[in-house]
């Protein structure tokens, strides 16, 4: 793969690479138009592979905010085309890396020595390269080690990657200014973070403790003596993404049994902890010979308030969806619904809100539940279906709590990955059905 020598750090070097794909795109859109005059042909597959092209080698090179909000693009499949999704979806683990002599620089400049100097040995060429940083494998005193190198400028340049990408997330969103001002300070609050490795590392070896004790997952140890804030070092957890394990041809067991290790991780997290890893994309996980989930990246971490759970999570009930009254009440608290609304949009939007948490919630309405692709498109038919309401299309406020967009992200992610999995697990919520319904005075 091709390596970079130089990564675009400064805001005007990396305004101009995305002005010249935006060159690139006019172009792209010239041939369009010109082949569609000369053959009468309308197909837009062409177009969709040259653009997702141009954007992704873009945005590829200029890592950072602007790669990742096309990782988070990827993960939605009803959105963007499928030459965006599988594009853009290279962002997950495999970007192109930085060049040998840059990755020296970079860990010297952080760590204030020379990974040859700290490590046995040290390999400059990477494993995996994703949006902030890449992973290089090392020794020392015959210990294999998992070195994550932040991209240089990475950290300086998420304020202005986002102003540079809010025209892009308008045009293909139809979001306002106010809407974008509300959610693209969570995603800029959050790319911060997961820029800053010294919380990373914290975080990882808490949540690796309290989740010690679930079933076939496993997390690699942290070295806060070897690490910085722009390097972390980590145990080396041997393994297979998604893609490759699912190509050795695991038996429907086998699968059962890593999708259940998976979903049980996220409903402690969730509904014990209120803390989630919020960033379930294939390049995140492991999957070991010895039949455990790895989980290997700690970065993105959403906090979840307890008055956001206990407005959010009821309405994946069935004893909530069948209760109007407390229905009202809890889609006023989680901003989907507001005092000044007229009886049309509350009504519209209501029967909209219910309607989808009445699918999202079918896993938990069984015992066990099979996750299928055919389920996935019926979620995305009901989306592209509510996306048609005039409130929702164009709302006149941001409707939503800002709370919802990592939470939400995060179940599509888990789902898109049990789908993968072709998965039948146990589902049905345990304890916490209970304390959600006691809550509410339901029980």
């Amino acid at each position: 793969m091709k390596t970079q020598d130089k990564i675009p750090s400064t805001k005007f070097e990396r305004a101009v690479k995305l002005v010249g794909t935006g060159a690139k795109i006019g172009g792209n859109y010239l041939k369009y138009y010109a082949k569609k005059s000369i053959t009468g042909n309308d197909d837009k597959t062409d177009l969709h592979e040259s653009n997702a092209e141009d954007i992704y080698d873009s945005l590829s090179n200029l890592k950072g905010s602007a790669l990742k909000v096309a990782q988070m693009l990827s993960m939605d499949k009803n959105i963007l085309p499928r030459a965006y999704t599988e594009k853009f979806a290279l962002s997950q683990y495999s970007a192109p890396p930085m060049s040998p002599p840059l990755v020296i620089k970079a860990f010297t400049n952080a760590i204030g020595k020379s990974p040859y100097d700290v490590f046995d040995e040290f390999q400059a060429k990477s494993l995996a390269a994703a949006s902030i940083g890449q992973v290089h494998l090392a020794k020392k005193d015959g210990h294999q080690y998992a070195v994550k190198i932040q991209y240089p400028g990475v950290s300086d340049s998420i304020k202005s990657d986002l102003k540079m990408v809010k025209p892009i997330a308008n045009a293909m969103f139809g979001l306002s200014e106010k809407e974008m001002k509300k959610y693209f300070q969570e995603v800029e609050d959050k790319l911060i973070e997961e820029t800053n490795y010294h919380l990373e590392l914290t975080r990882g070896a808490e949540i690796a403790d309290s989740c010690a004790h679930i079933e076939n997952v496993v997390f690699p140890k942290y070295y806060k003596e070897l690490s910085a804030e722009k390097v972390l070092v980590m145990d080396y957890l041997e393994g297979l993404h998604l893609k490759e394990y699912l190509q050795t041809n695991p038996t429907q067991e086998e699968k059962n049994k890593l999708a259940q290790a998976l979903w049980d991780f996220y409903e402690y997290q969730l509904h014990t902890l209120k803390s989630i890893h919020a960033d379930p994309h294939p390049g995140n996980f492991l999957f070991t010979a010895e039949g455990k989930v790895g989980v290997i990246d700690f970065g993105c971490i959403k906090v979840v308030p307890n008055d956001f759970y206990f407005s959010y999570f009821p309405l994946l009930l069935t004893e909530v969806q069948e209760n109007p009254t407390l229905i009202a009440k809890l889609m006023k608290e989680i901003e989907i619904i507001f005092s000044g609304d007229s009886q049309k949009i509350v009504d519209e939007l209501t029967d909209a809100f219910v309607k989808m948490t009445n699918l999202l919630s079918t896993p938990f309405k069984t015992e066990k539940f099979h996750f299928t692709y055919e389920y996935l498109d019926e979620i995305y038919a009901i989306g592209d279906e509510i996306y048609q309401i005039p409130e929702v299309k164009k709302p006149t406020q941001p409707r939503g709590s800002k709370h919802a967009l990592y939470v939400n992200r995060t179940y599509f992610g888990i789902y898109s990955i049990m789908a993968d999995l072709n998965a039948e697990i146990h589902t049905k919520p345990s304890h916490w059905k209970n304390e959600l319904l006691k809550h509410h005075n339901l029980l």
